[in-house]
């Protein structure tokens, strides 16, 4: 049987999944806003799943709530504050998007109705250094004013009691799993398996067992074919340095043996790299004038 390689990106995958269902929308809200108890699917008015980068990786998430927009942006295990950027890309093209959908003139003298922004990144790696919110003007303009600036909430308790923190949890046990068993099924059934045993997602990972199992595998994705490209470069990149190296030994040692007298057919006996014509050239090229 031919085995897969769990994709890099798996945990965006699953991400993007678990909240494209209406139900676990519904709970990420209520965990972000528990005062609001009464909150019901039918306030979600739209759902947006895009990516504003250019590497097309499908990682964001941004809904509208009644009067708010919100908009997840998931970290992964690497930290940086590069999110609070990123998180601002997606707002600004989630606006333009809202704006030309609802049919709204921003050059007009009216003003244009926008929902109220709320950000957030959910971080899922083990550093303890993290704040709970970082901003633009804090991070990239030194505190100071600045013509825009945008706050970004952090999330990263793994906590059970809410689908935020039981989703952390579940990264946080595959980055356990891919540790001890590599990139493998293994990895993946044993993180599927122990996150049912403890409760964790275990209603979406029942529902969707198969389809989870698919989106965390893959034999040629995306991932697998430049990881292969950028082998190949590699090993190319190491082979022409190489073979530059060896010519320019050979060159060096061919330039020697000439001015020691040696004639072109000898010295191609002991530099093969070079033939009795290279070397003969080699030697028209030392008789011309500096």
């Amino acid at each position: 049987m031919t085995k897969g390689k769990p994709k890099r990106k798996i945990k965006d995958s699953v991400f993007t999944d678990l909240f494209r269902d209406r139900r676990y929308l519904l709970q990420l809200y209520k965990a972000l806003h528990p005062e609001d108890g009464d909150a019901t699917e039918d306030a979600i008015s739209d759902i947006t799943l895009q990516s504003v980068l250019v590497d097309a990786e499908y990682n964001d998430l941004g809904f509208l709530f009644g009067d708010r927009l919100i908009v997840l942006v998931e970290s992964q295990s690497t930290w940086s504050v590069n999110i609070v950027v990123r998180a601002l890309l997606y707002l600004a093209q989630t606006y333009h998007d809202y704006l030309k959908r609802t049919g709204q003139y921003l050059y007009g003298s009216g003003k244009v109705d926008m929902p109220r922004p709320e950000l957030y990144v959910i971080y899922t790696g083990d550093k303890e250094d993290i704040p709970d919110r970082i901003s633009l003007r804090m991070e990239f303009f030194a505190g100071e004013e600045a013509a825009v600036d945008a706050e970004i909430r952090v999330l990263r308790q793994p906590e059970e009691d809410n689908i935020i923190g039981q989703y952390i949890i579940f990264c946080k046990v595959y980055n356990e799993q891919m540790r001890k068993h590599g990139r493998t099924r293994k990895a993946v059934t044993e993180t599927l398996r122990i996150c049912r045993d403890r409760n964790v997602l275990k209603d979406y990972l029942e529902s969707r067992k198969q389809e989870v199992e698919d989106i965390m595998m893959t034999l040629f994705d995306e991932d697998y074919i430049f990881e292969s490209y950028v082998k190949d470069v590699e090993r190319r990149t190491e082979e022409k340095a190489i073979k530059e190296t060896t010519e320019k030994t050979a060159r060096e040692v061919a330039i020697r043996m000439l001015r020691n007298g040696e004639p072109p057919e000898k010295i191609a006996q002991y530099v093969p790299e070079l033939s009795a014509e290279d070397i003969r050239c080699l030697a028209a090229e030392l008789m011309q004038p500096v």
